[in-house]
């Protein structure tokens, strides 16, 4: 998973025709590290989407903006809109995180 690390970064990668999926995190963030811990099987079994991450600490006015009030959060972008949103109650476990991908589909 690549990091985000500009406000342009980011605007240029959600733009595109591509579904990008962007984990919203923090470094202080009990939950994100587990979810690192589980994670890498899902990227690859959904490798339609382009996978990154973004420190909400470093980017807070992206999370503003597109309403990530908990981490992790997983978020899917596409021509530059929010098409879908993980919020971070139901992004504790593989389970969660693989069901919500599946209703992406």
């Amino acid at each position: 998973m690549k990091t985000i690390t500009t406000t342009e970064q980011f605007n240029e990668l959600i733009a595109g025709d591509q579904k990008v999926l962007v984990k919203f995190y923090a470094g202080w963030c009990p939950d994100c590290t587990r979810m690192n811990m589980f994670i890498d099987p899902i990227i690859e079994e959904y490798s339609q989407y382009a996978w990154y991450e973004l420190n909400r600490d470093e980017l807070p006015e992206i999370a503003e903006k597109y309403d990530v009030m908990g981490i992790p959060s997983l978020l899917i972008f596409q021509n530059g809109e929010k098409l879908a949103h993980l919020h971070s109650a139901n992004a504790k476990t593989p389970q969660q995180v693989t069901e919500f991908l599946a209703a992406q589909q």
